[in-house]
């Protein structure tokens, strides 16, 4: 572990890249202090580094982690008083010295002194002070966890509090699902928030629509994309020097028909299809409407209070069968799962359940012949006659792979498990991405409880026991056999026995969390490929990227070296200060991970404290179990098991109350709100405008940028050579005659004609210059910040902010938003702005319109030049392909000129004013419910002072 460290330190200085990634990504007010380039100049900023700091550096969830990590640091140090100054000195007092001493020799003996496996048959009255640790332990734990319960209670409240929520969209959002079919309208949202709870302000409503097949068909295109980038990337490896034969491959099944069973042109075959994909996206995005609504909605409030007044209120309330709650980030919805009943979620999650169920009991036999047999192969020689004589002329090397074998293949199962229970709880029906990697942490708590602890722990106990009463059942009957066969003893030696196992496992985690901190597997990683494959620019770039934490992982296994150290606290109580110097090493070195290198991808704003808080309490009543056993196995009887009986009641009485008293406050704002009377009865109150819920928490295959082709900048020579398709821009072929000679505009450089762009406007392909391979100039990027970079929040761009001029959402997946830097092109090949900013013309209750700063706030004052072409729809082009461009020498001549500044319209111009009286009295239901938002354009049009002279 030593060693590591200090390679760490001399490899972070000149690795930044891999080392402190969040240093040069990160904004102004995210960016974690300064390193110097000294050794052990890391220790300083990571030792200053308070709380308050890694909150508003690295996110609430965080710090929580953080802050979880040192209360079990701070826990087990307490602890492991109790464990060295009492718990061995009585242990060893209270043991059978002589008959240890005849049976053991060296240092086993002195270990197994330190256990109740031999005690002193004249000295049992010692085990009294097992009971009293008992006592004191739960305490201990119940008490820190108090603390801890408050603090976290306090940074809730504080991240309420915080600018960055305050601003945010989902802050005052409910999300409604399992909406009956007579309410999935704007208004059938807005009728079943007032059944919950009256509020002063009117919230805009947004109903889900049916996306069909539209994100699984954006899915396959990214697919596509990310396949035909590694074919070319292979192929253009040496471009100077190309491959004679072009790459081949077999069309998926799906398309055989089309493309026969027998290989095809990779190339042409995934172009092709990426262009079709492209032009059915389109297509599908345009017929889509608000007509064929689904069963889940949105409704935002104009104040933070209103909304959590109603979450609060629907707690206990389902109108008509819906859940109202509120609403998480925009970005943290599980959109496939929105539209299932509580019957389809309910019937999902039993199969779910019952599949974990399955898996955990399945596994316990590979689990067995793991330990048994793999990590010691002296077992399978003894009963395999073949390999015995191999095993003994090759001890040496038979050990290596022993030592190897075990622990690669147990890793292997550990890194695969957590994404197979991903998968199952997506198919479980979770619908946001931090309460399925909540499902995740527990579901993986449980299973290494089950298999790593309890059967692992007990599996040569229940061995013996059975082989026992076998024995004994020759010369007696069943029940005298099981009696003879002493279990509660066999249990104490077997636990006593596998003690030894878990202090030396517990010592080698220390070696882990070194390997975490070097990123030795990352480092590796990225080498090897580099070196031997042919890397895409897409992954090139991602590997510069800071990689996200993930929480669920390391939750599960602190959670699970908390248990193992609680349930042989007093069986062997070495395990106490050994957890406690994990804890204290990993604290330092998890601090310093996620203040420079790590990202919470999906903030949850603190939510994953109650999972921790109850397996905690699980823990503490599992380790009472296992305490009893021990006194009962050393024959202190029952007596002294029953007084340790209401330390589990106690603790239990614990969770009851912290959940009564603190678990409102931290997930509400408030619960109650005072109601305006005045607000209330004004017939003429204005209603926001600008919240466009429906825009941001729209589905994202609506608007999200299809993804470009990436190719080195090393190959652009040879692009003509490879693509038999068209590559530059046509505009000039398709122009035909004109007495106006006019060079069309740059979309990314406003003002600038695009033949003197960049190459991002003249090329089909994305063309990615050597020195632009780098995470910095592509972080905006939606299909890079949507799996790299969280909610933008580190990079300041996020998502879900309001803007403080207009309550309005920023989107920044707009024209400018969408690009990267100078890489060679801007967004994707379907119109970069259109299908960048598709959302903002789908949402229920918008007006279908375009962001662009030249238009009016009426059609008809839109100057001819300023208007789009025709052939575009609202989502994209009208079934063109994908390499395809519109003529912008006949249209859309200005659409690039710079901008101009806008004139605010005067109070109460194109306005309509609607008092909350119209729909809550007087009869007339909600007919008064404004559904179109007013334009909110400046007046600036060129017909508009035309027509005033």
């Amino acid at each position: 572990m030593i060693l590591i460290t200090l390679a760490f330190s001399l490899m972070r200085p000149r690795n930044t890249i891999v080392y402190a990634p969040k240093v040069r990504y990160a904004d102004e007010k995210h960016a974690p202090p300064k390193l110097g380039s000294g050794l052990f100049e890391w220790i300083g900023p990571v030792t200053r580094a308070k709380e308050g700091l890694l909150v508003e550096k690295t996110g609430l969830d965080a710090a929580i982690f953080l802050r979880f990590t040192k209360m079990l640091r701070n826990m087990f140090l307490a602890l492991s008083i109790i464990g060295v100054v009492v718990l061995i000195p009585t242990n060893v007092i209270g043991s059978n010295k002589g008959y240890i001493s005849a049976q053991l020799k060296g240092s086993q003996s002195w270990f197994v002194s330190m256990t109740p496996q031999y005690p002193n048959p004249q000295r049992l009255g010692s085990l009294w002070v097992h009971v009293v640790a008992v006592w004191a332990i739960d305490l201990i734990v119940a008490s820190f966890l108090w603390r801890n319960y408050v603090a976290v209670v306090r940074l809730r409240r504080q991240y309420f509090d915080s600018p960055e929520y305050l601003m945010s969209l989902h802050s005052r959002t409910l999300m409604v699902t399992d909406i009956p079919p007579a309410d999935r309208t704007d208004e059938g949202i807005l009728r079943l928030a007032d059944q919950v709870e009256h509020t002063a302000g009117l919230p805009r409503a947004a109903i889900g629509r049916n996306v069909k097949e539209l994100p699984d068909m954006i899915e396959e295109h990214d697919e596509a994309v990310r396949e035909l980038e590694s074919v070319l990337a292979k192929y253009l490896k040496n471009p100077d020097n190309l491959p004679t034969k072009r790459p081949t491959m077999r069309a998926s099944k799906k398309y055989r028909a089309n493309n026969g069973a027998d290989n095809v042109d990779a190339i042409d075959y995934l172009t092709s299809r990426i262009r079709e994909l492209e032009v059915e996206i389109n297509h599908v995005r345009e017929s889509i409407d608000k007509r064929n609504a689904m069963p889940f909605g949105f409704a935002s409030y104009e104040r933070i209070e209103d909304a959590h007044t109603v979450a609060f209120a629907a707690k206990k309330k389902h109108p008509q069968g819906t859940t109202i709650r509120l609403a998480p980030r925009p970005n943290d919805l599980i959109w496939k799962n929105l539209p299932l009943s509580k019957k389809q979620r309910d019937w999902r999650r039993f199969w779910n359940n019952l599949w974990i169920v399955i898996l955990t009991i399945v596994w316990i036999a590979p689990n067995a012949l793991i330990a048994i047999f793999l990590s010691n192969l002296s077992n399978l020689a003894s009963i395999w006659p073949g390999f015995r004589q191999n095993f003994h002329d090759n001890q040496r090397a038979w050990s290596a792979v022993q030592g190897i074998a075990s622990p690669a293949l147990t890793s292997l199962i550990y890194l695969i498990l957590p994404i197979i229970f991903r998968r199952m709880s997506i198919r479980g029906g979770d619908t946001t991405k931090t309460s399925r990697e909540r499902h995740v942490a527990t579901k993986l708590y449980a299973f290494f409880v089950f298999n790593n602890l309890i059967v692992f722990s007990i599996f040569s106990v229940v061995y013996g026991f059975v082989s026992a009463v076998v024995k004994n059942r020759k010369s007696e009957d069943a029940w005298h056999a099981v009696l003879e066969g002493q279990f509660f003893y066999k249990l104490l030696a077997g636990l006593s026995q596998v003690s030894y196992f878990w202090v030396v496992w517990l010592l080698q985690r220390q070696l882990g969390a070194a390997a975490d901190l070097a990123q030795m597997i990352n480092l590796v990683w990225t080498w090897f490929c580099r070196t031997f494959m042919a890397p895409t620019p897409r992954q090139e770039i991602e590997w510069t990227a800071p990689p996200p934490f993930d929480y669920a992982v390391y939750y599960n296994y602190f959670l699970f070296y908390a248990t193992v150290a609680l349930c042989f606290s007093t069986l062997q109580p070495l395990v106490l200060p050994i957890t406690a110097l994990y804890f204290a090493v990993d604290y330092w070195l998890k601090k310093y991970l996620l203040l420079y290198v790590l990202i919470t991808k999906t903030e949850s704003g603190g939510h994953y404290w109650r999972i921790l808080f109850n397996r905690m309490i699980f823990a503490v009543c599992l380790a009472n179990i296992v305490m009893g056993l021990v006194i009962r196995g050393a024959d202190g009887g029952w007596f002294k098991v029953y007084f340790m009986i209401p330390p589990a009641f106690l603790i239990l009485g614990v969770k009851w109350w912290f959940a009564k008293m603190f678990d409102d406050q931290m997930l509400y704002y408030t619960k109650v709100t005072l109601k305006d009377p005045e607000n209330l009865a004004e017939p003429g109150k204005k209603v926001r405008k600008n919240d466009r819920v429906a825009n941001r928490f729209g589905h994202p295959a609506l608007y999200k940028p299809l993804m470009t082709p990436m190719v080195h900048a090393k190959a652009r020579h040879v692009l003509s050579q490879v693509y038999r398709g068209r590559l530059e821009n046509d505009n000039a072929a398709r122009t035909g005659y004109s007495d106006i000679a006019m060079d069309p505009m740059s979309h990314t450089q406003p003002g600038k004609a695009a033949r003197f762009a960049p190459p991002a406007e003249k090329e089909m392909f994305e063309i990615v210059p050597e020195s632009q391979l780098d995470f910095e100039n592509f972080k905006n990027r939606a299909e890079f910040a949507d799996a790299l970079g969280g909610n933008g929040e580190l990079y300041g761009r996020p998502d879900d902010v309001i803007s403080e001029r207009s309550s309005t959402p920023r989107s920044f997946l707009g024209r400018h938003g969408s690009g990267s830097g100078n890489s060679s092109r801007a967004s994707s090949p379907a119109g970069s702005e259109r299908s960048a900013s598709a959302h903002r013309r789908v949402g229920s209750g918008t007006s279908y319109r375009s962001e662009s700063p030249y238009r009016g706030s009426v059609a008809g004052q839109i100057h001819p030049a300023y208007r789009d072409d025709p052939s575009y729809g609202d989502l994209g082009h009208k079934g063109r392909g994908m390499y395809q461009m519109s003529n912008e020498s006949e249209n859309r001549l200005l659409h690039g000129a710079q901008p101009f500044g806008q004139v605010a319209p005067e109070e109460g111009v194109g306005r309509e004013g609607y008092g909350l009286d119209r729909w809550r009295t007087g009869g007339s239901g909600y007919v008064g419910v404004p559904h179109q938002e007013a334009d909110e354009g400046g007046i600036t049009g060129y017909d508009y002072y035309r027509g005033r002279r």
